[in-house]
């Protein structure tokens, strides 16, 4: 007979105007999943290795592991109507996890994962049919948008929010549970835990209480078990993963390089330019890194000052050229710009971008997306109502501050500017 608690964990599909493949994994939730004793199943809307992609080559990955999710338009809901963009909905057809709930025998818990606030239909969607056929199983959902809105996640139907999960000592630690998946080439680390800036804009000052790194015998543990797994491309979830990087990266880093590991390895969230010097520029190329994003935010002086004092443009033009002088690829470069920050008139957008482009690096602009709890959150009240999480969405913020035919110029001259390049 197995006592052992049975818990099936879901990454949801995304109701969104955009959604990408960007190296989009639930490690929050699969290493929370990790500390608790039980036998596990996972349902990953997400997972573009499911063979209902196995006949769709429009959806392969490209050689970093990033693709298109299959997506289908669906009405945009009532707050949303005045944004001239398709909605839709990302991930696996609901048919399928439909067919997976009345053929698997229900399990005493689910774990949902949540994200960004403005996702939550998915989390509705997932939660509605759990209840339908699974009507027993104790739902606990977990994530950022549970910490970011916890009154309007209650709202949503599950048994449980993470802060009040019944299970978190049900047993010792583990290794983030990556083997549920049965084709993974693709995975995340996180190797440290907070930031030790202050921005106005992030969530991460609101979700921990100073800096930390992980144990590098821990570190070295899940790199060589994703290894073991097949994974190819490894994205790093830190939010500071450059600072005090003597205590864990830079060892780490060694490890990679002395035992020929070959990883390709990528910074989605962003590395600190302040902090990259010759040695771990060095480091970061010898180990595989394939992709540097820089954040950057603005060339502006003044704004930089108002919103964290994170990075100044000598600073991310010193990155790269210590990058460049590494090894590195110009093209593999890319200076993050938030595009629709409430300080819209001190930003200097356009400049910025041709800043970044003097210096011969991929813009990208990251739209701005209001956040209740943070700073910046208060300078978007007369534009939105932050209690309804779908105007968090950074698609639509943007749109409503600056209106459509601003947004759209200002692509058009982050394309011109790239193709230039390119």
């Amino acid at each position: 007979m197995n006592d052992k608690l049975s818990i099936l964990l879901i990454n949801p599909p995304i109701y969104d105007f955009a959604a990408f493949d960007f190296w989009l994994k639930p490690l929050g939730m699969l290493t929370a999943a990790g500390k608790i004793a039980a036998d596990f199943k996972i349902f990953d809307f997400l997972d573009r290795n499911h063979d209902f992609y196995s006949d769709k080559p429009q959806f392969n990955s490209d050689k970093w592991g990033r693709g298109q999710f299959f997506s289908t338009v669906i009405p945009k809901p009532d707050v949303l109507k005045q944004i001239p963009r398709y909605y839709r909905r990302f991930g696996l057809p609901a048919e399928i996890f439909t067919d997976f709930l009345k053929t698997n025998k229900p399990c005493d818990f689910v774990f949902i994962q949540t994200v960004m606030t403005y996702w939550y239909l998915g989390y509705q969607e997932v939660i509605n049919k759990l209840k339908k056929y699974w009507p027993k199983t104790k739902i606990i959902l977990g994530g950022p948008y549970t910490m970011i809105c916890p009154d309007h996640a209650k709202n949503l139907g599950a048994d449980f929010l993470e802060k009040d999960n019944p299970l978190h000592k049900a047993g010792g630690f583990r290794m983030p549970l990556w083997n549920l998946y049965e084709n993974l080439q693709t995975a995340a680390m996180k190797i440290t835990q907070g930031c030790p800036f202050k921005c106005t804009y992030c969530t991460v000052p609101i979700f921990n209480n100073g800096f930390s790194t992980k144990p590098l015998q821990e570190a070295i543990g899940e790199l060589k078990f994703l290894v073991s797994l097949g994974v190819k491309n490894i994205a790093f979830y830190d939010d500071a993963l450059l600072y005090k990087s003597d205590e864990v990266l830079k060892p780490l880093l060694r490890y990679v390089i002395d035992n020929k590991i070959n990883v390709s390895f990528h910074t989605p969230n962003a590395l600190n330019a302040r902090f990259i010097d010759n040695e771990l520029a060095a480091l970061l190329i010898k180990a595989g890194f394939k992709s540097f994003y820089l954040g950057f935010e603005s060339g502006s002086t003044e704004f930089q000052k108002q919103t964290g004092s994170k990075v100044f443009d000598d600073e991310l033009a010193n990155a790269v050229k210590t990058l460049i002088a590494a090894g590195a690829c110009l093209s593999d470069i890319t200076a993050y710009l938030i595009l629709g920050h409430p300080r819209f008139e001190i930003q200097a957008i356009e400049e910025s971008m041709k800043f970044v482009n003097s210096l011969g690096v991929k813009i990208m602009l990251a739209e701005f997306s209001p956040i209740p709890g943070t700073p910046d959150s208060r300078l978007c009240e007369k534009y939105i109502d932050l209690s309804e999480p779908l105007l968090h969405s950074k698609t639509a913020f943007p749109i409503i501050l600056l209106g459509s035919e601003k947004i759209n110029r200002i692509k058009d001259m982050c394309r011109k500017l790239n193709q230039f390049e390119n």
